[in-house]
């Protein structure tokens, strides 16, 4: 995959745990649920279908109680155990959208590392204004914060 830093967003970082542990965190509802969206905002994960054509629907609540709409949108790619693909630009329910605040398409890569695993995302924007308003609104604070939870729900051994 090729980077175009007016179009792209990424971040990489080493998770201590088997890649097949963070796979899991992925792509089963009730781990995905634990680390998905900054804490302490909490997620329900309405819909989970990792296979191509599959819905990707999350909500969130700040207070636990009630939960507003969060991501609504399909999975592209799912290659067990190394990358995911999905985007907000098509909803669940294969129609276009126009997702507030940005559509794009993530792109999720595991790979084996001495380590444990080697995690890459990549977002990728329609156009250079998409990707800086991405950007702006806080893509490494958010997808950063989701990494580092992600790394600490994977690297305490997946107790569930």
């Amino acid at each position: 995959m090729t980077f175009d830093p007016d179009l792209d967003l990424t971040l990489h970082r080493i998770i201590r745990a088997p890649r097949a542990t963070v796979w899991r965190a992925w792509t089963d509802p009730s781990r995905l649920a634990q680390w998905w969206i900054p804490a302490p905002t909490r997620c329900r994960v309405d819909h989970l279908d990792p296979r191509p054509g599959g819905a990707f629907v999350t909500r969130m609540s700040d207070d636990g109680t009630e939960f507003v709409p969060h991501l609504d949108a399909c999975f592209l790619v799912v290659e067990e155990p190394g990358r995911i693909v999905f985007t907000n630009a098509v909803d669940s329910t294969w129609r276009p959208a126009d997702p507030a605040p940005v559509a794009m398409t993530a792109t999720i890569t595991l790979d084996d590392h001495p380590d444990g695993t080697d995690y890459r995302m990549h977002a990728r924007h329609a156009a250079p204004d998409a990707r800086a308003r991405h950007e702006k609104l806080g893509f490494t604070d958010g997808w950063g914060t989701v990494a580092a939870q992600l790394a600490a729900f994977a690297e305490s051994g997946d107790p569930r």
